[in-house]
């Protein structure tokens, strides 16, 4: 038996303002995964647990309507923002609740997309109320990006580890299993992945907002001195590293793509 972490309404709430700072979803990766999951115009899909909507407004050219679900205000509010500044306000609807509001009044989803959020849920009970929303051919399909850790990307995250902890992964109880093996035992057991691998430029300081959207490295969990040495830290890295105040990285973005046999 899988324990699930305990639910946590507000965990990215301080986080919420620092988000957009998380290493990007390709615009080739939506292009691909609309084509691989043969999406149409006619479709309507779910960004679950939806954060500042990026995965939703990359989807919503692609479809009639995403439904963006978080529990979190401020980053609903954050969504919205974006959303806005994207113009894609009339495709994407968005919603305050979480996986524990999964339930058949919500309607039927061609797919429901999850981005760095369903190592947060109760994974085997969110996919069985998934098997009664999603579509016969759809899809469950996570997210991922993370940059090339070499070079300064090792030094970063060392400094995040200072302050931090060793704590990256501390949602991994003894217990844990990997989201594969998980998906193979659900009805979603048919697994492929793809992925694109792009140069990005960054400003310098992403690298202090990158540290303070992450849960164990939030301001709010490592109090204002330490948040303020962190930052200091990672300013001077960036400094000896960016190149007129940005900074050069390698991201491989991806999707685990999970559907019935």
């Amino acid at each position: 038996m899988i324990t699930p972490i305990p639910f946590d309404p507000h965990r990215f709430q301080a986080a919420a303002r620092h988000y957009h700072a998380r290493p990007p979803y390709s615009p080739r990766l939506f292009r691909w995964l609309a084509d691989e999951c043969a999406l149409t115009s006619r479709d309507r899909v779910m960004d679950l647990g939806c954060g500042p909507g990026v995965i939703a407004i990359g989807l919503a050219p692609y479809v009639d309507e995403v439904v963006g679900i978080d529990p979190e205000p401020e980053m609903l509010a954050r969504a919205r923002e974006a959303i806005a500044a994207a113009g894609v306000a009339e495709a994407v609807s968005l919603m305050e609740g979480s996986s524990n509001d999964l339930a058949p009044a919500l309607g039927r989803f061609a797919m429901v997309a999850m981005g760095r959020s369903f190592h947060w849920m109760d994974r085997v009970e969110t996919l069985r109320r998934l098997n009664a929303l999603i579509e016969p051919a759809g899809a469950v399909v996570l997210f991922n990006s993370s940059p090339q850790r070499t070079g300064w990307q090792r030094e970063y995250r060392e400094i995040i580890t200072r302050y931090a902890g060793d704590n990256g992964r501390g949602w991994r109880g003894p217990d844990w299993i990997e989201h594969e093996d998980v998906l193979l035992d659900s009805a979603f057991s048919s697994l492929s992945r793809i992925a694109v691998i792009d140069r990005v430029e960054i400003e310098a300081e992403t690298l202090v907002d990158r540290a303070f959207s992450m849960s164990r490295s939030a301001p709010n969990v490592l109090g204002p001195e330490k948040s303020a040495a962190l930052a200091a830290d990672l300013r001077a890295l960036g400094g000896r590293i960016a190149v007129g105040g940005r900074i050069t990285e390698t991201v491989e973005s991806g999707a685990l793509i999970a559907r019935r046999p």
